[in-house]
């Protein structure tokens, strides 16, 4: 493993307690709610936040271990740290910039500026090379300062955000280039393609403790929070089943295809269910009347929030809202299949 983490920590008041592996050469996503100890984790493998129980190995060096007195300050790990403040040295060019993590690492003045430029090039920046950072857009020194920590070649790369303030184009070819990076990787991210395209394993954080783990497409069929079906555009519903009957703790029964007993979770996609404007007389087991609680347009189609009974999403059509008249506050009736849902045990 290049990385093995078992640990509690503080940060004033809040204190996480993480444990997870990681292979080396993998991606490790870390995604969870604003406030859930994502970059406190980050921090801790960092060295930035001292480890007041367990023990953290980075590529084979036991850098935290507070039980045999052993610490390993940030700049003598084998890692690289890029976050969303960029953080470039503002009197340096941007090459001087890249060039830096190499010239400490060791490497004469010279082979540095060539790698510098390498990363340069690869991150699409070779031309600005001579400029200063004052004279970048917010996304072109978030890829210099991303050329900078991978310049580095460090046995471990942490990127908390690295690609949030990166446009759409330019998000998809960082995105290509981190897949190639040959450093295990821990990545800070609230996108859902990045975790599908880049992520071998998805740590889900809630309230500074690890709530779920696997890859990312294990994750995505049994979600266990609602964050995290909300994040992978799932549906999540709790209950009791009693044979393939869904007593919801919500309030509305559900069939599935599935017999179960006792507590369980549901899922089922947004796309599975069916709006109208009056009661279906479909075969589909599963019909309910539901008031609209908000409309957002996505792209090429509208996601639609109901309310109670059943609190979930639906996916529809442009032209199905203007024919259902949909818009906040206006009632329908939802339809799902019995076959659509997902029932595991809670």
């Amino acid at each position: 493993m290049s990385i093995r983490a078992d640990i509690w920590a503080a940060a004033g008041d809040f204190a996480v307690q993480a444990e997870f592996d990681a292979p080396a050469g993998s991606c490790t996503a870390i995604v969870g709610p604003n406030g859930a100890g994502k970059t406190t984790l980050i921090h801790v493998l960092a060295g930035l936040i001292p480890v007041q129980k367990g023990v953290v190995v980075l590529a084979g060096q036991v850098v935290d271990d507070p039980a045999r007195g052993i610490h390993v300050p940030p700049d003598r790990r084998p890692i690289a740290l890029h976050s969303q403040h960029n953080l470039l040295f503002p009197h340096l060019s941007v090459v001087d910039n890249v060039a830096f993590g190499p010239r400490c690492a060791g490497l004469a003045s010279r082979p540095a500026r060539q790698q510098a430029e390498e990363w340069l090039h690869k991150v699409g920046l070779a031309d600005l090379a001579d400029l200063r950072p004052a004279e970048l857009s917010g996304g072109q020194a978030q890829r210099v300062a991303l050329a900078r920590a991978a310049a580095c070649r460090p046995d471990v790369l942490l990127l908390d955000e690295s690609l949030a303030s990166l446009d759409a184009e330019t998000r998809i070819d960082v995105r290509h280039l981190l897949a190639d990076i040959e450093a295990t990787r821990v990545l800070i991210t609230h996108d859902p393609v990045e975790t599908r395209v880049l992520a071998d394993q998805l740590l889900v954080m809630e309230q500074g403790q690890i709530v779920q783990a696997g890859t990312p497409g294990a994750v995505a069929a049994d979600p266990r929070t609602p964050w995290t079906a909300g994040l992978l555009d799932v549906n999540l519903l709790t209950g009791r089943a009693t044979g393939t009957r869904v007593a919801l703790d919500c309030g509305l029964a559900l069939t599935s295809a599935t017999p179960m007993s006792g507590p369980v979770l549901v899922t089922f996609s947004p796309a599975a269910v069916t709006l109208s404007t009056v009661q279906p007389h479909t075969s589909a087991r599963n019909t309910w009347e539901a008031e609209v609680s908000r409309i957002q347009p996505e792209s090429d189609r509208v996601r639609v929030l109901l309310g109670a009974p059943a609190p979930c999403q639906a996916w529809v059509t442009p032209q199905a809202v203007g024919e259902l008249d949909l818009r906040a506050g206006s009632r329908c009736w939802a339809a799902l299949k019995a076959t659509e849902l997902t029932v595991r045990d809670a």
